[in-house]
This record gives structure tokens, C-alpha cells and sequence, in this order.
């Protein structure tokens, strides 16, 4: 067994009906750029319902139709935001948590504290969190994920994991394991998967791999770690 194996990150999620919401940060396979990647499936009428929005500074869930939504507390959020030299990517609200809490001075897993899984019984979805740290020549970046700790939403477990970049490599962390009832959590590391160099081919090779009838959208970002500049692609399968 290679616990070193780096995956296709294709080849991880074709095939598999509902990995649900998932996060990517890594480094390009020339070391040239910092790359982040966030998606959102949904099987409900009202997580459909939903579109990636640019506006502010910051990548937004918002509603594709507004008189259909049902309910908007767990579905429409701040997926992307930036801080100080900081890139952050969750599946939640909790992305405004860890920016109000790098503003108060607290770390990443310290800022996420104030949050657990999300109240959706008995699914309990897990929050994700991701966070890429630019530095003067290099980059860091970390991962959360806050689930249950039982079948009944007694307690909540929280794992930080902490990375550096490394040309080509990528961590993958996503919600669940597949489709269920109740849908079975994510387990374990974020998974390690392949990063190249071209953003379009990376973008095409996730989007087309995601379950058509349950994808939503995709959102991917190469940012040159010599000028800072940003790519950036982005899939709804809703257009407006």
C-alpha cells in the first residue's frame, strides 16, 4: 500500500452519485501558482435552485429563481472570501466566521470553534473549511471539517489538518460519502489528488465528472505566486 498515492481527482468522483459539496486547495505541477477549487451539488428542489455569483471581493451561493426558495439558512452564503493574505473557502456561513475571526486575531481552527455541523437532522452535514496562507515567495494552507461524532447529533468532532505546498499536490475534502438515507459523512484525511498546470483542463476534468442530474456549480482559481495575479473559471448550470 503507497499512502503516498496521488489520486485523479476524476477518477475519485466519477461514478459516485453524491459527494456533495467539496473543496480542493493545492499547488499547480510547475509551482507556479496556488490553486483552490470549490463545488456544490444538491438533490432538493431548493439547493438546485442555486447559482455562483461573483460580487464584493468574494464568490456568493445565491438563488438561481427567488420565489422558489424554501429555505435560505444553510444553502446562501460567502463560499470565498479574502483576508489580509489569506484565501478562504468554505461550504458555509462559517466562511464569514473565519473571517471575522482572523480580523479578532484567532487562528483558523480557533475562529472555527465557535461553529459545529450543520443542524440538519439526521444527515448532520459536515462544515468544511479550507484556507490558503500567501507568504512572501510560498504559500501554506489548512483544512477543516466539524461533523457529528454520533448517529444523534450529541457532540461535535473537529479536525484541522495543516499543509505545505508542494508542486502538483492537492488535498480534496468533501461532505459526504456518497447518496444515502441518512447520507453517510465524509471520513477520514482529505483525500490527495493531482494538480496540473492548466487551469481549463482541471476545471473540464471536475465539472464533467460530477453527477449530471446533482451538480450545480464550480468554482476553480489559479493565483501566480509571483505576481499575484488570479484565473479564475466558474460553471453554473443554472445561467442567468
Amino acid at each position: 500500500m503507497n499512502i503516498y498515492s496521488v489520486n485523479d481527482i476524476a477518477e475519485l468522483i466519477r461514478d459516485n452519485p453524491y459527494v456533495g459539496r467539496g473543496i480542493v486547495l493545492g499547488k499547480s505541477a510547475d509551482g507556479k501558482c496556488a490553486v483552490a477549487a470549490y463545488f456544490i451539488m444538491g438533490r432538493s428542489k431548493n439547493s438546485r435552485n442555486r447559482v455562483f455569483t461573483k460580487r464584493e471581493g468574494a464568490l456568493f451561493t445565491e438563488p438561481y429563481d427567488p420565489s422558489l426558495v424554501e429555505d435560505p439558512s444553510l444553502i446562501i452564503y460567502a463560499a470565498v472570501r479574502e483576508h489580509e493574505g489569506r484565501l478562504i473557502v468554505t461550504n458555509g456561513d462559517q466562511t464569514d466566521t473565519v473571517y471575522e475571526g482572523l480580523g479578532a486575531g484567532k487562528s483558523f481552527a480557533e475562529a472555527l470553534r465557535a461553529r459545529e455541523f450543520e443542524p440538519d437532522a439526521p444527515n448532520f452535514t459536515p462544515r468544511i473549511s479550507g484556507m490558503i496562507t500567501f507568504g512572501k515567495e510560498d504559500f501554506t494552507y489548512d483544512m477543516s471539517i466539524l461533523k457529528s461524532a454520533d448517529a444523534e447529533g450529541s457532540a461535535c468532532a473537529r479536525y484541522t489538518f495543516e499543509y505545505p505546498a508542494l508542486a502538483g499536490l492537492g488535498h480534496f475534502l468533501h461532505t459526504y460519502v456518497t447518496d444515502g438515507d441518512p447520507i453517510p459523512t465524509f471520513q477520514g484525511e482529505p483525500e490527495r489528488v493531482a494538480i496540473g498546470n492548466d487551469i481549463d483542463a482541471f476545471t473540464s476534468a471536475l465539472w464533467e465528472a460530477l453527477n449530471e442530474d446533482n451538480k450545480i456549480s464550480l468554482y476553480v482559481r489559479y493565483t501566480s505566486l509571483a505576481d499575484g495575479t488570479t484565473c479564475v473559471r466558474l460553471i453554473n448550470k443554472n445561467e442567468k
